[in-house]
């Protein structure tokens, strides 16, 4: 029972590591699109759908952990962004909501997991829902502090600007994740439904 146990910890251990790793590399800036219709950040070819997949595998508490880790990787990456802060509130106020709560809510991924009977319905449920928690963060994060900090040029207003800036990148990052979800399911089903 306890190698069972013990064998189960380091599969789990290395299947996480290994999926963190592939998130942290397809959301590197080679393997990102820039597209006319961004006006910020970027689509990548799925980088968060490692994180949802750790979460339907190994469950939410386990989710929310590497999503959380996965926050701290993002952190390390894009540790510029916390220069622009002017004092230590606002470089908190980045770190909070543009990185840790930001990254940290896709560990909910797995949420319809056990509520739907269909499982590629509750990946599509989690990765919306996840993906939208994701996009709020970023929202409020844009109109409370980046606004604050250099106002569009533009003249839009900051709540505007932020919605059409971070929905710019996070709905068509979310309708690609689907896509790969719903094309790739067939292939990996046994692994969504933790059966490999």
């Amino acid at each position: 029972m306890q190698n069972t146990q013990n064998k189960q910890k380091i599969i789990m251990l290395v299947e996480t590591g290994l999926l963190l790793s592939l998130s942290a590399v397809l959301s590197l800036p080679f393997l990102t699109v820039h597209s006319p219709w961004l006006m910020g950040g970027s689509v990548t070819f799925g980088s968060m759908l490692p994180v949802i997949l750790i979460s339907f595998r190994w469950n939410t508490k386990w989710g929310m952990f590497s999503s959380f880790v996965l926050s701290l990787i993002q952190l390390v990456m894009g540790l510029n962004n916390v220069n622009y802060a002017p004092n230590a509130g606002y470089a908190i106020a980045i770190i909070l909501l543009d990185y840790v709560i930001a990254f940290s809510v896709l560990g909910l991924g797995n949420m319809f997991q056990n509520k739907v009977k269909n499982t590629l319905t509750a990946i599509v449920g989690g990765i919306t829902v996840s993906y939208f928690l994701r996009f709020v963060c970023h929202f409020f994060s844009g109109w409370l502090i980046w606004d604050a900090l250099w106002p569009n040029e533009q003249g839009m207003s900051g709540w505007y600007y932020s919605l059409v800036y971070n929905g710019s990148y996070m709905l068509p990052e979310t309708l690609l994740s689907i896509l790969i979800a719903v094309l790739s399911y067939a292939a990996l089903k046994k692994f969504w439904e933790r059966q490999a």
